[in-house]
């Protein structure tokens, strides 16, 4: 196949099915739902060759005016090392604007984002499985619907980024948990459904001891079940991770462009993503 047979289109829901398929030859888990939900927050760049087949896919998650992630960069075996990688992430790239960049970067994608001028900030950690019994820890409650505004502030406050949009696109699939102290919500942690089972994420929590009750609150209201957490190795909770039952499976590189500056590196922690891709 010549580079030029492959055509470069917006991203649309016609294409989630090729996506699907294109995610299975990487043996990622996600099911149309998860890409319905990724593109529901973000546009997007698909390749197309001559008979129509999505043989590469790339998408920007933009959180208002503040940062924009790039995901879901896949890239069909038959057609690497022909300059699609480039070419996708270059449509991105416009697409996210002035935007700052972030994404969470393979060990076969590394190259080209770093020729790109991103800089690694992180090591994210999937952990998967299912949990040890647990029992249900003091001071967490489910969170409601007219909390959302206040997790909403919180998120942007940790985060540094409006991701009001991601907020709601939870609330519609999943769940939230809240700690509250002197009456105001301090932390939060959502989980929906995803891949093989669900997946907790964001989790947002002013210490690791946080963090833990509030992962542990869903994980203890659902034994057996397989469950997610994707987290920076520098939050320090992946060792406790493992020992709950949740084995480390691989993860990425997280990067920036422009890199962060010291002040975004020491907001309230973000100890838990939505997922890899989303941040």
């Amino acid at each position: 196949m010549q580079q030029g047979e492959i055509e470069i289109q917006d991203f649309g829901p016609d294409h989630i099915e090729g996506a699907v398929a294109l995610s299975r030859q990487e043996n990622w888990p996600h099911r149309p739902q998860d890409w319905q939900m990724a593109l529901q927050l973000s546009s997007g760049a698909v390749a197309l060759d001559d008979q129509g087949r999505v043989t590469g896919t790339i998408l920007v998650t933009p959180y208002g005016a503040d940062c924009a992630m790039i995901n879901m960069v896949i890239v069909d075996r038959n057609v690497r090392g022909k300059g699609l990688g480039r070419r996708l992430m270059d449509q991105a790239i416009a697409l996210a604007g002035d935007r700052p960049l972030r994404l969470v970067a393979t060990n076969d994608g590394m190259p080209l984002y770093q020729k790109l001028g991103f800089v690694p900030s992180g090591t994210i950690r999937q952990h998967q499985g299912t949990v040890a019994a647990l029992g249900v820890p003091d001071g967490v409650e489910a969170a409601s619907m007219d909390e959302l505004p206040d997790i909403k502030a919180l998120d942007r406050n940790a985060y540094g980024a409006d991701r009001q949009a991601l907020i709601d696109a939870l609330a519609e699939r999943g769940q939230f948990a809240i700690i509250r102290r002197h009456g105001v919500i301090e932390a939060y942690a959502a989980i929906r459904p995803f891949g093989r089972g669900e997946v907790i994420g964001p989790v947002i929590a002013e210490s690791a001891d946080t963090a833990k009750a509030l992962i542990s609150f869903f994980a203890a209201n659902r034994p057996g079940a397989f469950l997610r957490v994707d987290t920076d190795s520098a939050t320090g909770i992946a060792g406790w991770l493992e020992e709950i039952g949740l084995t480390h499976v691989g993860g990425g590189v997280a990067m920036d462009r422009p890199p962060k500056s010291v002040a975004e590196q020491t907001r309230p922690k973000v100890y838990a993503l939505a997922n890899q891709a989303l941040g």
